[in-house]
């Protein structure tokens, strides 16, 4: 893991494409500002990992459906 320390409006570049920006610092979070190309996926890491776990959930979901008759 690369580590680098950036002041307010500093950039950093990843790529031809990529410019990150570190926007605010308030209290114990930062705010940055992430230009890339629309086709890149661009997500926050605890989202991707709450899906995969859902969707691993859901696969040892039981797959029987029961139908009930009137």
């Amino acid at each position: 893991m690369l580590v680098l320390s950036r002041k307010i409006n500093e950039t950093i570049r990843i790529g031809a494409d990529v410019r990150i920006t570190l926007l605010n610092i308030e209290g114990g979070s930062a705010k940055i500002g992430i230009d890339a190309p629309r086709s890149l996926s661009i997500v926050r890491e605890e989202l991707l990992t709450d899906t995969v776990s859902t969707n691993v959930q859901a696969l040892k979901a039981p797959k029987t459906i029961q139908i009930k008759k009137p």
